[in-house]
């Protein structure tokens, strides 16, 4: 059938492979297919598959040779391909491409056909140096300020709110009614709210008028003008001035628990004093932030790894990542795609001006994996049999067949030895804190995406 094949190497990890298929299975191909056809065609003047074939030939003998010899071609490549070395053969979402089709047409009796067609491939590349380099990294510390921040947190979440006799303050909770006047002192349809509740200093109430009512006392009742600025949020009302009145009908405050022994146990049973507290918050933090330092330093290798490696993605690959993030981000949204895709079309976007912001990373990301499993296959990591075996039993049915156990028994080898590369880097390389960030600062770097 294939009485020639070669392989080149594009660029951008593409692959072309050619394939010359003789002319005596093209010609089989042909007659088979023709022969098929002479039994199903029904043609004015002959009943049903009584057709003489020379005469289906004069009328469909070109459109019939087309199909077979497609049909060859793709047969051919497909077990073409399965002959192949791994490193050869088309990524499972890159569908090989017929290089100038038209040359090839019309197909000649009795005529080879050679053809080429073009992939994507997984990427091939040279590992950089991976082990012994001296990677730096920025890191924290826990200082008495980030577990006094943490200590005022736990009092906001135990304080006690109550009725409160004095004049408005930043930070009650006040409960009013308002109303926006015209020019002529009527109220403005729509903008009546009884017993509206909110915070002093929040801002959240939608006249803005926080400040304006700090002073007031319960019962009593405001009239004020109040002008905006040019770029203020609510188009309605830039450099706009309107008058209010407003009515407190009740003020709160929330009284936060002192900071003792008492506070302490309730805020853990173990904790018995301040003092245990503070060092149980302190130590709780220092987990956490030991935690994101062991993140920070494999970020750092990975990314010194990938700027240090050469390395082309497939455009199919990459195709391939951003679908599976739009799959799983319409998956987070709780609604239907159809229902995404008309809210982008009525704020004037797309789904792919949507998901290009994703590229870049997404790029990155497939990088870096590329990488890491580059060195798991180099280092080839000793797995625990016994946990391996363990782990498939915990996953997999009593009577599952030999033949899928082993399929999922490789996978999950495959998965124990990935997840042996970032510990296997750390523990190769040497670390060096470059900057001692203060602890907000740290977590808006490592947040930074």
């Amino acid at each position: 059938m294939v009485t020639n094949k070669s392989l080149t190497a594009l660029e951008n990890s593409q692959m072309a492979l050619t394939l010359t298929v003789d002319a005596a299975s093209i010609e089989e191909a042909y007659k088979a297919k023709i022969n098929k056809y002479a039994k199903e065609i029904q043609m004015k003047g002959f009943r049903k598959g009584k057709a003489p074939i020379s005469v289906i030939e004069s009328k469909f003998g070109s459109a019939i040779r087309e199909e077979s010899t497609f049909d060859l071609m793709e047969s051919s490549l497909k077990e073409t391909i399965e002959t192949l070395d791994e490193k050869d053969k088309p990524l499972q979402f890159s569908t090989p491409v017929l290089q100038n089709e038209e040359s090839l047409l019309p197909f000649k009796k009795d005529s080879d056909i050679t053809f080429t067609v073009h992939y994507d491939v997984k990427p091939s590349f040279d590992l950089p140096q991976y082990t012994g380099l001296e990677v730096k990294y920025n890191t924290t510390e826990v200082a008495d300020s980030d577990v006094d921040a943490e200590i005022e947190k736990l009092r906001e979440q135990n304080a006690v709110v109550l009725t409160k006799d004095a004049k408005v303050a930043n930070g009650d909770i006040v409960t009013c009614n308002y109303v926006e006047l015209d020019s002529e002192g009527n109220e403005v349809p729509g903008t009546s709210r009884k017993d509206f509740t909110f915070t002093v200093g929040s801002s959240y109430n939608f006249y803005g008028f926080d400040e304006d009512i700090i002073g007031m006392a319960k019962g009593e009742e405001k009239k004020f003008e109040k002008t905006y600025a040019e770029d203020y949020a609510n188009p309605d009302y830039k450099g706009k001035t309107i008058t209010l009145i407003v009515n407190v009908t009740e003020v709160k405050e929330r009284q936060l628990p002192e900071v003792d022994d008492e506070f302490a146990q309730d805020v853990k049973e173990e904790y018995k004093t301040v003092e245990d507290m503070k060092n149980g918050i302190k130590a709780n933090l220092q987990k956490e932030v030991d935690e994101m330092v062991d993140n920070v330093k494999k970020e750092a290798i990975v990314n010194a790894l990938n700027e240090a490696t050469t390395l082309t993605i497939p455009a199919s690959m990459i195709e391939f990542e951003l679908e599976s993030s739009w799959r799983d981000y319409v998956r987070q949204t709780g609604l239907t795609e159809d229902q995404i895709l008309n809210y982008f079309k009525q704020s004037g976007m797309s789904k792919e001006s949507f998901i290009e912001g994703w590229r870049e990373p997404a790029t990155k990301n497939l990088k870096n994996q590329l990488i890491l499993e580059a060195i798991q296959k180099k280092e080839n990591f000793e797995v625990d049999e016994k946990a391996l075996e363990e782990e498939l039993n915990k996953n997999i049915k009593e009577d599952t067949d030999e033949a899928t156990k082993d399929y999922y028994r490789n996978v999950l080898r495959d998965n124990m030895q990935y997840a042996k590369v970032l510990p296997f880097l750390l523990e190769k390389n040497t670390f060096t804190v470059e900057k001692v960030l203060p602890r907000a600062e740290f977590l808006a770097s490592i947040n930074r995406y």
